[in-house]
């Protein structure tokens, strides 16, 4: 039987930058290598692939001039609790944005719409409001921001389970905070969507279970599909030729870390560099950081600072130069960073929280550390890079494992039975009537009957 050919678009605030943007973006690359129609729709281009469409804004939509004044005013609030100037904060975003329905007006036509990380892009309730016009939504996500008050990454906070307030984040101790505010225009929105509206999928079983409990998204079917690795590109080099190319001595024992933002507090630099302080016994230790900031490190370990490297050639030559990736995160969902370490066959140390675990298999892939606890992440750094034999081993199974179950055809395939899913449960309720989004001027029907909710149904 003939695969019937969907058009799918992918809708986030960037294509090729962050980690969100660069998962989506390899999501869309996926799609089309395996021959389905693919777009991206974005605020902010970055990739300049012509598959990629960019959103045009306009000065003159209604209303434009007082959205800014009420994001000027939440952005000094933000600035009053340190938020915008302060790396060492968690990202914590609010709920408005500039363009509110034009962005579905220039949407192109689709069968499917994937949502990703739209912070700052997609205004949740005019967005939603075009629901029934649209066609079926999906909506992969990247943190746990769709279902809180403002903040991104929790910590060990759960107030996102009862309406937020008093944010530590926000260093409230107000229960009618803007976390608060938020969340509430959030629930309102999510009340108004029939279970069979929206489809949310997460990468990680951790951000899944977080999700299916949420008071914000548990009406909503959630589906676990892993994010993906080109593995091609992120593939095992030659460990003396990456080091010469990187100026990084021959006989170095290399500790590599990798983040946008080196000094998020949830990435947890601090927590490493303490880490490497109690490794005075191996030898030649050195340090290797990519991304944005200025590390600091203790005087007996060496270190090479080789800031953002936004190249993927360029990335997977430090990731081969490397020993041992370590993932000091205190939170975090599927890291792109461990896939990117185990396609290139290096093994990886990090602590045993959200999704890492799923990627760092005790013995298998790498090692695990109780959750901030900087002695046994020490402790495991050091084991690795005294067992030569224990790391090859490690480092085979990495790339077996990365081409077995993260390959960009895995994950394409695994989306495109979901899509499948939505799409022909919505022909069913529009009666065989096609459904675009509206800024064609050819909207599907208002929705009928609800259909029933299938909860359940994931890739796990």
């Amino acid at each position: 039987m003939t695969e019937q050919r969907l058009r799918i678009l992918h809708v986030s605030t960037s294509d090729g930058v962050w980690g969100a943007g660069r998962a989506a973006y390899r999501l869309h690359l996926g799609l089309r290598c395996l021959g389905h129609d693919s777009l991206m729709f974005v605020a902010n281009r970055h990739s300049g692939d012509p598959s990629v469409v960019v959103f045009r804004r306009s000065t003159s939509v209604p209303g434009r001039a007082v959205r800014r004044l009420r994001r000027m005013w939440a952005a000094r609030s933000l600035a009053r609790h340190r938020l915008l100037r302060d790396d060492n904060m968690t990202v914590f975003s609010d709920d408005r944005v500039e363009h509110l329905g034009n962005i579905v007006g220039q949407m192109p036509s689709c069968d499917v719409v994937n949502l990703h990380w739209v912070t700052r892009f997609v205004d949740y309730r005019s967005f939603f409001a075009h629901t029934p016009l649209l066609a079926p939504i999906v909506w992969t996500l990247h943190d746990m921001n769709a279902f809180t008050g403002g903040c991104h990454c929790t910590y060990d906070c759960e107030r996102y389970m009862d309406g937020c307030g008093a944010c530590p984040q926000l260093g409230s101790s107000t229960t009618d905070d803007m976390s608060h505010s938020i969340w509430q225009a959030k629930q309102e929105i999510m009340k108004e969507l029939r279970p069979d509206q929206l489809h949310i999928v997460t990468p990680s079983r951790w951000l899944a279970i977080k999700a299916e409990r949420s008071t914000l998204l548990r009406a909503f079917s959630v589906s676990h599909i892993p994010n993906c690795v080109d593995t091609g590109v992120f593939s095992p080099r030659n460990r003396r030729s990456a080091r010469q190319v990187l100026n990084i001595p021959q006989e170095a024992r290399v500790v590599l870390f990798v983040a946008q933002l080196l000094h998020r507090r949830h990435k947890g630099f601090n927590l490493l560099s303490r880490a490497l302080s109690g490794l005075r016994d191996v030898p030649n230790l050195f340090l290797v950081t990519v991304g944005r900031g200025e590390p600091v490190v203790a005087d007996h370990v060496a270190h090479l600072h080789l800031d953002r490297l936004n190249d993927d050639a360029l990335l997977a030559l430090a990731y081969s130069a490397a020993d041992v990736l370590a993932i000091p995160s205190l939170q975090d969902n599927l890291p792109n960073t461990v896939l990117e370490a185990m396609s290139c066959g290096v093994p990886v140390v990090g602590f045993d929280v959200g999704g890492i675990p799923e990627l760092v298999r005790p013995g298998v892939t790498g090692l695990l550390a109780p959750a901030g606890d900087a002695n046994a992440l020490s402790a495991a750094i050091g084991q690795l890079l005294q067992d030569p034999a224990k790391r090859a081993e490690m480092g085979r199974n990495c790339r077996r494992i990365a081409v077995e179950e993260y390959a960009p055809e895995v994950q394409a395939r695994r989306y495109r039975a979901l899509y499948e899913r939505v799409a022909s449960s919505k022909r069913k309720e529009s009666e065989g009537e096609p459904w675009r989004v509206a800024s064609t001027g050819q909207s599907g029907r208002n929705p009928t009957s609800p259909q029933k909710h299938e909860s359940g149904w994931k890739f796990w």
